[in-house]
């Protein structure tokens, strides 16, 4: 393997405020919400780090300060350089990397791009070995879905099991069933393609790579979730504790434990259960979560410093930081309490959105957001 083989600079495309997944970015920068317990942007640079990377750069719109902070402890602990490379206007996907052109070029090796709400088995490691086989100027990550109607889908030349020949969007007919899965690995000569302003690496770059037969694609083993939305965060959650079930991962509660049922149950060790629960399927519940006596918790999350009080029910919500669910209280159908929500005793909320510090003291019968 030549010294310049391996991928040293990994780009994140961070992006702006993570609208979609308010009210939770109300509070905290989207790539420090804990997915699974750990910052979204964790499970990212943990994969990269496995992959030999040492140079990871931030593509922001803004510059958080809170994320600047908290990143600095995972430089030290894993000896990488991490910087934020501040779009002074928002560059869409491509613009970012002619933007990090001096820190991605620095020397021919190379390297990664992933968007910031892709959660799955990040092939890092395997990307790279069928990169180099084929030679090619890049290779993006494809997965299979069930309705690719709803997507770009990618199809192959004739005769060549990776060779891309176009991109199809929202097919009506059936062309395919591989997307764009949002990760990809590039020579550095792609970025003599990227111009400095906003451009779409999708509907610019690509087309042109194709044009020139340098675009691979590799297909994804398991599972994949763009998790930037509240439905989609907690789809998300039951597959990242399916795969830590399959993996026979010793983070999650033992099913033996008298309060799981169903399994995939991710409990922090600083968190306290209440006696005659029933938790799961599909729980994540954060430090220092206090959980009542007789609460059911099924395909939730629950997160940092959030207590859910005697006899509630809470399936498929997320419950924000410092939030309080009363006695009695039930919460479904896509609920995200923001940071320091209180539920009052016996409500009902049939999903929605609500705002930090709020107080709900009556039933919400229909999903609403709540500010």
């Amino acid at each position: 393997m030549k010294a310049n083989s391996i991928p040293r600079a990994g780009l994140i495309l961070v992006g702006g405020f993570g609208t979609r997944l308010r009210p939770l970015t109300l509070t905290l920068p989207k790539p420090l919400v804990e997915f699974c317990n750990k910052p979204m942007i964790v499970h990212q640079i943990e994969a990269l780090v496995a992959a030999g990377v040492t140079d990871i750069v931030l593509a922001v719109n803004y510059r958080p300060e809170i994320m600047e902070k908290f990143l600095a402890e995972y430089e030290a602990k894993y000896n990488i350089n991490i910087e934020f490379s501040v779009e002074s206007e928002p560059l869409d996907t491509g613009g970012p990397l002619k933007l990090a052109e001096g820190i991605l070029a620095k020397d021919d090796s190379p390297f990664f791009v992933l968007n910031s709400d892709v959660i799955c088995d990040y092939p890092f490691k395997e990307l790279l070995e069928y990169h180099k086989s084929h030679g090619d100027e890049g290779t993006i990550v494809v997965t299979k879905v069930e309705e690719p109607s709803k997507y770009g889908v990618v199809v192959h030349k004739p005769n060549h099991p990776s060779r891309i020949d176009r991109f199809v969007e929202k097919p009506v007919e059936f062309v395919g069933n591989r997307i764009n899965a949002g990760m990809y690995i590039f020579n550095t000569s792609v970025l003599k393609r990227i111009e400095l302003r906003p451009t779409s690496i999708e509907k610019e770059t690509f087309p042109a790579m194709v044009a020139d037969n340098q675009l691979h694609s590799f297909d994804l083993e398991g599972f994949w979730m763009d998790v930037g939305q509240p439905k989609d965060f907690l789809s998300g959650t039951c597959l990242y504790l399916s795969s830590l079930t399959k993996k026979g991962s010793k983070e999650l509660t033992p099913p033996t434990e008298s309060y799981v049922h169903g399994g995939n149950v991710l409990i922090h060790p600083s968190a306290k259960i209440g006696k005659n629960c029933r938790i799961g399927p599909n729980v994540t519940i954060g430090p220092d979560v206090v959980v009542g006596d007789g609460v059911r918790l099924q395909r939730c999350v629950l997160l940092r410093a959030s207590k859910v009080k005697d006899h509630a029910w809470v399936k498929s919500t997320i419950v924000g930081w410092n939030s309080t669910v009363g006695r009695w209280a039930r919460l479904e159908n896509v609920t995200v309490l923001g940071d320091d929500v209180t539920i009052g005793d016996e409500i009902y909320v049939n999903g929605g959105s609500v705002l930090p510090h709020k107080s709900i003291k009556a039933n919400v019968d229909i999903p609403a957001i709540i500010m």
